[in-house]
């Protein structure tokens, strides 16, 4: 189906369907045992291995349509879903299935003055819903996720890569089946087109929770238009302040890592604010490692400045105006501002970040402390790169997005963001007074 073949009743009908059947289910794999959904992600880690030429190839149909349709580079590299990608998030599934199971842990309890005992533990959400653009290896990661945490899960994973997710989920379909659970517990309303990301935006009291991950637009989109609860993940207009006392030398790696490394992802670096008095000497070199990188500037007066009475062939650098401060690039692409203060780079930070994630390279204890408590977003690394922001590498195994919003869940979520809590309380025989 597509767009122009169903209305958006029909397709709510056909959402809040497929909600019903994955409830059913659902409430199967919330009873299973932590072994039990243990195994199942590790043959789904293997069958993903297996299974990885096929999806590749599927992935590769995606590709050339992409770049047919004009995707730009960084959507491309999101979109890319190769075989050692595959073999990378199979382990990251295998991460998961080794991670304590966060269902039935007991939050808080008490023994009240009446004899009653109360206890909080974690319950799983139970529908989740997941709008995203472009990210093969996010079908696989919110899959192991929600599957651990005892969800089932409704993906809209958008038309750019509707093979490879198709692919991606009938295998997933097929170990769910083997293991005894029903293959709803990870649905997709792609054939639906663009309107079953509409319809799920609907699908209140169907769906538990809604989680965009993409573009500002993506995001925006779902946080207005959304009757479901949302879970809002940000961009990442990410900055790196270099301080006063910076270590220069470690500083150019970590700056070219948070940049270049991968371009199109969210905790890329697109903003590089240097300190006054060390940006004479800091600038000249940043930037030539930069130009080396391909990496286009957009900057200030001042930096301009200073590039002008430097020698970088091949440098491309022009005047930024106002809007580049606010935009996350996905390209290779930085904007550089000097700031006079630790006071003005934080104001600046403030005032432009997403509230994703922002760096201090310093060696100023006070400065780095001043920085990281004033400092409003969800993620703060010091001297480190801010590529770090994942949730694998925070030992999350994968993560459903990064949160910039401040309740239930902020910076990366992994398996606890996808539990709510559920009072219960034992008695024999109280009564209120």
């Amino acid at each position: 189906m597509a767009d122009a073949d169903i209305s958006l009743d029909a397709a709510l009908e056909h959402v809040a369907g497929m909600a019903r059947t994955a409830k059913r289910y659902q409430s199967d794999l919330a009873r299973a045992t932590s072994s039990e959904k243990d195994e199942l992600l590790r043959d789904i880690a293997t069958a993903l291995v297996d299974h990885a030429d096929t999806i590749a190839a599927e992935n590769k149909k995606d590709m050339a349509s992409a770049a047919a349709e004009g995707m730009d580079e960084g959507l491309l590299d999101r979109l890319s879903f190769t075989p050692d990608r595959i073999a990378s998030t199979a382990k990251g599934v295998l991460t998961v299935a080794e991670l304590p199971d966060p269902v039935g842990e007991v939050v808080r309890g008490r023994n009240m003055p009446n004899g009653m005992r109360l206890t909080q533990a974690r319950v799983p959400m139970g529908i989740v819903g997941m709008i995203y653009e472009a990210r093969p290896n996010v079908t696989v990661d919110v899959a192991a996720l929600t599957l651990k945490s005892g969800n089932a899960v409704i993906l809209r994973g958008g038309h750019a890569a509707d093979r490879t997710n198709a692919a991606t989920i009938s295998v997933i379909g097929e170990v769910l089946s083997a293991h005894g659970f029903d293959p709803s517990l990870v649905q997709t309303v792609d054939p639906l087109g663009r309107i079953g990301a509409t319809a799920m935006m609907q699908a209140r009291g169907s769906i538990d929770v809604l989680v965009p991950r993409g573009g500002a637009g993506l995001i925006k989109s779902v946080v207005e238009n959304s009757k479901v609860p949302v879970i809002e993940t940000g961009s990442g207009n990410v900055h790196i302040y270099v301080d006063a006392s910076a270590d220069l030398d470690k500083a150019i790696p970590i700056i070219l890592n948070s940049k270049t490394q991968r371009v199109g992802v969210c905790n890329a670096a697109e903003k590089l604010l240097v300190h006054r008095s060390v940006a004479a000497q800091f600038l000249p070199r940043v930037l030539d490692a930069l130009e080396k990188k391909g990496v286009v500037i957009k900057a200030d007066q001042p930096t301009l400045d200073v590039a002008g009475g430097v020698s970088i062939p091949g440098l491309k650098i022009s005047l930024a105006d106002d809007s580049d401060w606010g935009t996350e690039y996905l390209a290779l692409k930085m904007g550089i501002k000097i700031v006079d203060s630790l006071d003005e780079a934080i104001n600046h930070i403030n005032k432009f970040s997403t509230g994703h994630t922002e760096a201090i390279l310093s060696q100023d204890y006070a400065a780095i402390e001043e920085f990281t408590s004033r400092i409003d977003s969800a993620v703060v690394m010091v001297n480190a790169s801010t590529r770090f922001t994942d949730g694998g590498m925070f030992g999350l195994g994968a993560e459903l997005g990064i949160s910039t919003q401040k309740l239930h869940a902020r910076g990366p979520m992994g398996l606890e963001e996808l539990t709510t809590t559920k009072w219960v309380a034992y008695g024999n025989g109280q009564v209120r007074p």
